[in-house]
């Protein structure tokens, strides 16, 4: 099987999270190919290397969050209909989602109304050759507006100043950059039998787009969920900020929960989780971390003084 190993922040760098057990995965799944696609989360991760790979490890590729030069891309008018469709359609649904952080989960309408557009993105990206652009332009950003002045926002929505709007048009611009990789085409994504996304979040976008593309099914482990981190950041940002910025990553979060064959938390608090942020119970394969027991056997296979026969 040859097995495409998405991660953020961690392998196969010597700095980040996660390394460690993914190192451990790759190395025990040694009869499986390996191809590593990597986000990095800055240039001093980028400057220490990458960790010893195995053999196994057929390629890697790596990406950049933190950073995006200019694509060069100059979108004709069709284009750039497509685009304003498709990032309108996006933006309409975070402002119309349920609120960030309450117990309902979104609608099968709100659902699919988020994964249609962000498919209708990844394909404008990869037949005109990427968004950076267009994700950075005052299109972007009125697209945007309208939504939050439409009817049927919430109410955070609606108190969105322009402040407010180009930090969250900032935000998607960074978040959506890997719908601009050439990681999807047959010879990349598309080549591997399976995806396995290391974490949530970001992470597991090439995998979504992957098995849009081509059917390639998608497995996530997390150990930490995600959304949980993104509902804790930005504590000083204005309530319309952090709710769209929480309503695409919780939308985001819910598409890749219904569009993975299998999660596997590496813990009990991280199942309550992903039960809590909608994940379905048949999909939930709890593993916990694994540890070399062969020091813990040869403690306990000591005969103590007092067991001792005469």
């Amino acid at each position: 099987m040859r097995i495409g190993l998405l991660t953020e922040g961690g392998y196969p760098y010597v700095g980040g999270e996660g390394g460690v057990w993914c190192d451990r995965l790759v190395r025990g799944l040694d009869r499986h190919e390996f191809d590593v696609y990597a986000f990095s989360t800055g240039q001093v991760q980028e400057d220490t290397g990458w960790v010893d790979l195995p053999p196994q490890v057929q390629r890697v590729r790596t990406a950049p969050l933190w950073t995006a030069e200019e694509d060069g891309v100059v979108h004709g008018r069709r284009a750039r209909r497509r685009f304003a469709e498709h990032y309108g359609e996006l933006a309409a649904a975070l402002c119309t989602a349920a609120e960030p952080g309450t117990a309902q989960k979104p609608s099968a309408a709100e659902a699919d109304r988020f994964a249609n557009a962000l498919h209708g993105l990844a394909e404008l990206a990869r037949d005109e050759g990427g968004l950076v652009a267009a994700l950075r332009s005052e299109h972007a950003v009125r697209a945007l507006e309208r939504a939050c002045r439409a009817p049927g926002a919430r109410r955070t929505a609606r108190e969105a100043r322009v402040p407010d709007l180009l930090t969250v048009a900032g935000h998607l611009e960074r978040a959506l950059r890997p719908l601009s990789l050439d990681w999807y085409e047959e010879d990349g994504l598309g080549a591997v039998d399976l995806c396995h996304a290391a974490s949530g979040g970001l992470a597991a976008l090439p995998g979504l787009l992957a098995r849009h593309f081509f059917g390639v099914p998608l497995l996530v482990t997390e150990y930490g969920v995600r959304l949980r981190t993104h509902y804790l950041t930005r504590p000083d940002a204005s309530p319309a900020v952090r709710s769209l910025l929480a309503a695409f990553h919780g939308l985001l979060t819910a598409e890749t929960y219904r569009a993975a064959s299998y999660l596997v938390p590496g813990n009990a608090h991280a199942r309550r989780w992903q039960e809590r942020c909608g994940a379905d119970r048949a999909k939930l394969r709890t593993i916990y971390p694994g540890l070399d027991a062969t020091p813990f056997a040869r403690v306990g296979g000591e005969d103590r003084p007092e067991d001792r026969k005469d």
